[in-house]
């Protein structure tokens, strides 16, 4: 540990911080522009000027390595005129447009220069004028405003690992662009909004649509992929204006995916908001008891082995918890499932299903084996992730298939699953890597689990990592990636078809009534079955329906959900769902009630409680799964193609979404001119 004093406060701190770290520590405020604790240090604003002992001039603290026995002063007089007399050359060309700029209110500059600043300035030069660039449909410029910190550029080549921003030209003529005027492909690139200090990045949805004093605040959690990124929501009146990320280094340090940022516009489109019946091929306008009887006649009419249920992508497990009770106990059937296919699913134990490693887990690994996945899309957070291990750790990266750019180079094997059972029989030089990597990592995507061979080969690469101790207590190598928001949390619950002759029953159109919570992807050939459809959107699975139950979205409504690296945490109400729309849970009670004359659960409270009970009933109750299996289940001649669902359209609120479709055309164009070109 090194001791320094800053303003007269000894302080100890690591070796490798830096003096405004120092400062940190000590409980001094060092204001700054381009410095950020998660990008490379450029030093190139000198807001950050402190006095240090011995020094004739004021150093840049950012960049400036702390050492023992250092004396530092932030608030000496040298200081504050240094302090002025740089937001004085920063504001030299800034545009004075503080009113019509999107950044207002929560804009760094407009804080420091208040604090730091000056009320005049010396320059009498006309000030310079910058056009504004092509960014995209997600990023909107005002050049003239930046103000060069380089973050921007920094976060794009370091974290996206998209090195497509650069400067160009030298001193006032400096400007930072795209390469070749297009938008930038990343998944990532609204994150660059939050980090622009001033306002010459800003979003292009929001533009003008609301001032940072007038939104409600909400912390929640992202339902557009698994990884459960925390997220602030924020509304206006009840209309969901914009989504933020919020700190979490555990899941997703404080970024946030495109598609978690801007599919908000797709809460306001193509909404349900009163219950619908199908008469001759059209749908009509309803009352909930009218849809409520027919759904009971029907019910009542019909055995109950001819009743299956789906849950959704979306539904949060106080839903799909009491949609399993509503079958078992109202019903008297376990005909439900929550996957679209019968794709193999073992949850014997609950490792099976989980990313064990967990997300952060991800930076201390040695050797990361993908198969079957393309993280890239299936969760862009994890992604970005096994990017920093790499750059930070040089991490070897190998992929059993050619999926695309990743962000990071990796090496490629022929995509056989021979491939694989001689790696994990011991065959390969690829197991010396295995075994002699500390922590390696074994990443199974869902386009593995839908394998013939599936059983087989997930249950050879268990025993091989469990065998040479990579499944211990301290560490588990054995890692999944599911790609939906339910998907941990009602495997979790049981929502699960454990005999498989759901999906063979759906496709010989076995079922006369269909009950869907939410499920837009399953694909069967509907012929005479009567389908329910309860959801927040106007998507493919009310296409299909002969009755709509309008529920909510998941910013509509409290409800738990639990990440891949199964945490369980829960997302808050920020508004109200439209009409005569209700919450999922609410609609299910109430269906049970009319059919019984006895609600399932009395309130919420109680439901939670209930499903909580059972989670911790079902870990304490896990029977060790079967080692090993059969080898007739294996397919010799199989090759993993990986294939996941288009990026911006994954689920309803997405494919209701203006921007996302906004950014698909935008990629579409992009690669049109690349080939082109």
């Amino acid at each position: 540990m090194l001791k320094l004093k800053v303003n007269e406060i000894e302080v100890e701190v690591e070796e490798g911080l830096t003096v405004l770290q120092a400062c940190e520590k000590a409980g001094v405020e060092i204001p700054r522009f381009c410095y950020h604790e998660k990008l490379s240090i450029a030093g190139n604003c000198r807001m950050c000027l402190v006095e240090m002992e011995k020094s004739p001039k004021p150093i840049a603290s950012c960049a400036m390595p702390a050492a023992d026995g250092m004396v530092i002063k932030t608030n000496t007089p040298k200081i504050e005129k240094s302090r002025k007399g740089v937001m004085e050359f920063l504001l030299a060309n800034h545009p004075l447009d503080c009113p019509v700029c999107d950044q207002g209110g929560e804009c760094d500059l407009q804080d420091q220069s208040m604090f730091y600043g000056i009320d005049k300035s010396r320059f009498k030069e006309n000030k310079r004028s910058v056009p504004d660039k092509n960014m995209g449909p997600l990023i909107k410029t005002q050049m003239t405003r930046c103000i060069h910190c380089t973050r921007c550029i920094r976060f794009a080549t370091e974290i996206a690992g998209v090195p497509e921003l650069g400067a160009i030209g030298r001193g006032e003529d400096m400007q930072i662009t795209t390469y070749l005027e297009q938008s930038i492909q990343s998944e990532l690139s609204g994150n660059v909004i939050d980090l622009c200090p001033v306002g010459a990045l800003t979003s292009k949805p929001y533009v003008f649509e609301a001032r940072p004093w007038e939104l409600k605040k909400t912390e929640s959690i992202d339902v557009m992929d698994a990884v459960g990124s925390n997220i602030r929501v924020d509304t206006y009146g009840w209309e969901v204006k914009r989504i933020l990320p919020l700190i979490n280094e555990d899941i997703n340090e404080e970024w946030i995916s495109d598609k978690t940022r801007y599919a908000c516009d797709g809460l306001s489109n193509q909404r349900l908001d009163t219950p619908y019946i199908k008469y001759n091929g059209k749908f009509e306008k309803a009352t909930w008891d009218e849809v409520f009887k027919i759904i009971k006649s029907k019910i009542k009419n019909t055995s109950k082995d001819k009743i299956a249920g789906f849950v959704g992508d979306l539904a949060n497990m106080e839903s799909s918890y009491i949609f399993k009770e509503f079958f078992d106990r109202t019903l008297d059937t376990n005909n439900y499932d929550c996957r679209t296919s019968n794709y193999y699913t073992n949850i014997n134990e609950r490792e099976n299903y989980l990313f064990n490693s967990k997300i952060n887990g991800i930076e201390e690994s040695d050797l990361i084996f993908l198969i079957g996945t393309n993280p890239r899309f299936e969760a862009t957070i994890l992604n970005a992730r096994i990017r920093k291990s790499y750059v930070n750790n040089l991490t070897k990266i190998l992929s059993l298939s050619d999926v695309g750019d990743l962000t990071y180079p990796y090496k490629t094997l022929d995509g056989k699953t021979k491939t694989l059972v001689d790696i994990f029989e011991g065959k390969s030089e690829i197991t010396k890597d295995i075994l002699n990597a500390k922590k390696p990592l074994i990443i199974l995507g869902e386009s593995f689990f839908k394998l013939q061979s599936a059983d087989f080969l997930f249950n050879l690469i268990k025993n091989f990592l469990t065998n040479n101790k990579k499944i211990s207590e301290s560490w588990n190598s054995l890692n999944k990636i599911s790609t939906d928001a339910s998907t941990v949390g009602s495997l979790d619950l049981k929502i699960i078809n454990e005999k498989g002759n759901i999906f063979e029953n759906l496709k010989a159109n076995n079922f006369e009534i269909i009950y869907l919570l939410g499920q837009d992807n399953l694909n069967f050939d509907k012929k005479n079955e009567f389908i329910i459809y309860q959801g927040s959107h106007g998507d493919k699975g009310a296409e299909i329906a002969d009755i709509i139950l309008p529920g909510a979205a998941y910013t509509e409504q409290n409800g738990h959900f639990t990440n891949l690296e199964g945490k369980i945490q829960k997302a808050f109400k920020a508004s109200y769902p439209p009409g005569e729309a209700k919450e999922d849970w609410q609609i299910i009670n109430e269906l049970a009630e009319f059919m019984n004359n006895r609600k399932l659960f009395n309130d919420k409270d109680e439901l939670e409680s209930s499903m909580f009970n059972y989670i911790n009933l079902q870990q304490e109750n896990r029977v060790l799964s079967d080692q090993g299996t059969a080898s007739k289940n294996f397919a010799e001649s199989e090759n993993l193609t990986v294939t996941y669902k288009e990026y911006y359209f994954s689920n309803v609120i997405a494919r209701s979404s203006k921007t996302m479709l906004d950014c698909n055309n935008s990629k579409l164009e992009t690669k049109k001119t690349g080939t082109d070109g």
